[in-house]
């Protein structure tokens, strides 16, 4: 019998750290789960990614509320990938602020993309009924945003193509404090299935050029130093250009998706297979950069629950017969 998806042996509860970076920001964190960001002006609240549904939410909710009393009016979309944005309606933000292509990704399979995350992560769609439906912004903005919270200025900026074609990073330019989405993560393996491999390294060169004093990656600690900020998004980097590069070569070989999938595994693993959801994430990693390789689909293809499930079988076979 062929093996679940790797994200259903991942059951236990996560320890969740909400820690301070700087007068009024915060990094909701829960060892290797998708992270929250929350920045608090002269006279609200602005939430960077809101987690999965309304009532996973809430605890980020009540944190905030351990802090401040100000309104939550603004909430951030980082991208458009359900596990991110679908707990935006238990905020009740005045504001949802994405970039122009994550609005175009909505609407071209924000609905593809919800019922395929809830089916290979059922853990991270805790009271997925209380989803009332997709997340749609009502500012969208094509390069960078400022929004001045009082006195605070927080950039909301579309650096280039990465994890998607719409990520979005949050920076705070006096603090030198970035919340950068999946674009990077920090001992957790990047998602790639929707990315853009060969644009993805440019734009992180334009996030390390930012030169941010603490970061709050998309997965991971909070990173509180200069040199752990470089150290994500370098590792980053480095994994992005190990896989696709080993990808590239085997599908210019004419190596099959199959043959690609085993040889990459097999150089990232040692490297890599401690970072968390590493065996979750390759399958779709290699996959999209097969694709990518050679210019056949310069755009991902939309995942839906039937094509994760023949994708996913169809490469745990290669490992198992190896």
């Amino acid at each position: 019998m062929t093996k679940k998806f790797a994200s259903h042996g991942d059951l236990e509860p996560k320890q969740v750290s909400f820690t301070q970076l700087g007068e009024g920001l915060y990094a909701y964190t829960a060892e290797g789960d998708p992270n929250t960001g929350v920045i608090i002006g002269d006279d609200s609240v602005l939430v960077v990614d809101t987690q999965a549904t309304p009532i996973m939410a809430e605890d980020v909710i009540r944190r905030i509320r351990e802090v401040t009393d100000k309104p939550i009016k603004h909430v951030v979309m980082s991208h458009y990938h359900a596990v991110r944005v679908l707990g935006a309606s238990a905020y009740q933000p005045e504001n949802i602020i994405a970039s122009r292509n994550t609005y175009d990704l909505i609407v071209e399979r924000g609905q593809q993309d919800y019922e395929s995350e809830v089916g290979r992560f059922p853990r991270l769609f805790q009271g997925v009924e209380s989803v009332p439906g997709l997340t749609w912004p009502n500012i969208v903005f094509e390069k960078e945003l400022t929004l001045f919270m009082g006195k605070r200025e927080v950039k909301i900026m579309h650096l280039g193509k990465g994890h998607t074609k719409g990520d979005t990073v949050v920076w705070l330019p006096e603090e030198k404090v970035l919340f950068a989405g999946d674009q990077v993560e920090y001992g957790a393996t990047p998602y790639t299935g929707d990315a853009y491999h060969e644009e993805w390294p440019a734009t992180l060169d334009k996030i390390l050029a930012l030169n941010p004093q603490k970061l709050v990656p998309g997965r991971g600690d909070a990173l509180e130093t200069p040199e752990k900020c470089r150290e994500a998004i370098e590792g980053t980097r480095d994994f992005l250009l190990d896989m696709y590069s080993s990808v590239q070569a085997g599908k210019k070989a004419g190596k099959s998706l199959s043959e690609c999938y085993a040889e990459t595994y097999k150089k990232l693993k040692p490297k890599y297979g401690h970072w968390v959801i590493f065996d979750h994430c390759v399958p779709f990693d290699i996959t999209r950069c097969y694709d990518e390789a050679g210019g056949d689909f310069p755009d991902p293809r939309i995942w839906t629950a039937e094509r994760d499930t023949e994708m996913w079988h169809s490469l745990q076979e290669v490992v198992e017969n190896q």
